[in-house]
C-alpha cells in the first residue's frame, strides 16, 4: 500500500517554516517509539513525517530560487537548528506577492536581521493557483508577517480557487470571519485559523492560569502579558500600526475565558519590544491579580522562556494534518475543533480542555468539524 502523504504548500519560509520542515525529517528518523514533542503522533493515519512540501513562496532574495532545504536555513532565519541534514526537496522557493508583507521600517535594520526583497518577478494569483493545482497540494499554511492583511487574503483567495485547504497561522481574521468562513463552506474547502497558538506559549499558559483562578473562585482584577524576542516577527511588530488584529487576537484568547468584563484598562496583552540578541527565543512576563476569600489580594507572576518557532510548529503540524483529514472526508468550511485547540482567534472559543476533547472526537470521526 502506498504511503499516505499530506502535500503541503508554505507561504513564508521563515523561522516557523524552518522548524516545521526540520520536524518532518527529525520525526521520520526518530520514529514513533521515541516520538516526543507533538500533541498527536498520528492523525487519520498521517504522522509528522507524512507531510511533504510541494510548493513554497517567499519574498526574500536569499530564499527565492533556492531549494526549500537550503532556504529554511538562510538569513534572516535564526531559530534553533535541531535537524541540520534536511535533504534536498526538489522544490524551489518561488517569489510571492509582496503586497503589504514588508513593513517600511524593516529597511532600516542590518541585512542579517531583516528582509531583503527579491527583484524576481512575483507570482500573481493565477500563477499561485496554477502551482497549487499542478503540485497537487492538499494544504497551504500561511506564515506571512503580522499585519500583512492583503497578502494573507491573497493566499486565502488562491486556496479557494485551487480547492486547497487553508491553515492561517497569522492574525489576519479570515477563518474566523463570517463571510470568508461561508466561502470556504460553500466551496467545500477546510480551513483552520486564525493565529497559531503554540504548544506551551504565552497564550496557553495565560489561559491556563486564568482558568485556574476562575475555577477556584478567585475573581481576576487585573492582568498583563508582555512579550519580547529577537526574530523578524518581533522586528516586524515594532510597527505598531500592524498590530491591530494581533492585539485583538491575543487579548480575546484570554478575555474570552473570563465570565465578566475586566475593563479595557485592566487587561494588557501584546508584543512589547525587539531584542536582537535573543534571536528566536521569546520571553513572556505574565501577571494576574485577584482576590481570595474575604477579598484578600493575591497575584501570580510568571516568566516564560521558549524557542518561539518550534513551539509554533508543533501546533501547526496538528492543524495541517487535521485539515488534510477533513479534506479526505469531504468536509469543508472552518474546522471548529482544531481551530479552537491550535489557534488564538478561532471561529468559536472554547476552554482548552474542551477544545482538546472536540479535536479528539474529530480525529476519531465522532464529530464533523
Amino acid at each position: 500500500m502506498a504511503e499516505k502523504k499530506v502535500k503541503l504548500a508554505i507561504v513564508g519560509v521563515g523561522n516557523c517554516a524552518s522548524s516545521l520542515v526540520q520536524g518532518i525529517y527529525y520525526y521520520k528518523e526518530k520514529g514513533l517509539d521515541a516520538i516526543k514533542g507533538v500533541m498527536f503522533p498520528e492523525i487519520g493515519g498521517y504522522h509528522p513525517w507524512d507531510v511533504e512540501v510541494v510548493a513554497a513562496w517567499d519574498v526574500d532574495a536569499r530564499k527565492v530560487g533556492k531549494d526549500v532545504a537550503e532556504a529554511i536555513f538562510s538569513p534572516p532565519n535564526c531559530t534553533t537548528v535541531f535537524y541540520p541534514d534536511v535533504p534536498k526537496t526538489g522544490v524551489k522557493v518561488r517569489k510571492g506577492k509582496t503586497l503589504d508583507g514588508c513593513a517600511s521600517h524593516m529597511k532600516d535594520y542590518p541585512e542579517g536581521r531583516t528582509f531583503v526583497l527579491s527583484d524576481e518577478k512575483e507570482d500573481d494569483l493565477e500563477d499561485v493557483v496554477a502551482v497549487l493545482k499542478d503540485t497537487g497540494a492538499d494544504v497551504l499554511i500561511n506564515y506571512v508577517p503580522v499585519g500583512s492583511e492583503e497578502a494573507a487574503r491573497f493566499y486565502a483567495e488562491a486556496c479557494l480557487r485551487a480547492g486547497v485547504a487553508f491553515v492561517n497561522a497569522m492574525p489576519t481574521f479570515i477563518v474566523s470571519d463570517k463571510e470568508w468562513g461561508e466561502r470556504f463552506t460553500k466551496e467545500g474547502i477546510p480551513a483552520v485559523g486564525d493565529d497559531i497558538k503554540s504548544q506551551v506559549g504565552a497564550t496557553i499558559v495565560h489561559r491556563t492560569l486564568a482558568q485556574l483562578m476562575i475555577d477556584r473562585g478567585v475573581p481576576i482584577k487585573r492582568t498583563y502579558q508582555l512579550n519580547f524576542g529577537g526574530n523578524t516577527d518581533f522586528l516586524n511588530m515594532l510597527a505598531r500600526e500592524r498590530l491591530k488584529t494581533k492585539k485583538v487576537s491575543k487579548t480575546e484568547a484570554v478575555s474570552s475565558l473570563i465570565p465578566y468584563d475586566l475593563g479595557a484598562e485592566n487587561i494588557h496583552i501584546g508584543p512589547s519590544d525587539y531584542v536582537p540578541w535573543l534571536k528566536d527565543n521569546k520571553i513572556a512576563y505574565i501577571r494576574l491579580e485577584g482576590e481570595l476569600f474575604g477579598g484578600v489580594p493575591m497575584y501570580i507572576e510568571l516568566k516564560l522562556s521558549v524557542e518561539d518557532s518550534p513551539n509554533s510548529a508543533g501546533s501547526a503540524m496538528d492543524a495541517i494534518r487535521c485539515a488534510k483529514l477533513a479534506k479526505d472526508r469531504g468536509i469543508g468550511g472552518p474546522l471548529l475543533s482544531i481551530s479552537a485547540y491550535t489557534m488564538k482567534h478561532p471561529p468559536e472559543q472554547y476552554p482548552d480542555w474542551k477544545a482538546r476533547q472536540m479535536t479528539i472526537e474529530f480525529i476519531e470521526g465522532k464529530r464533523e468539524r
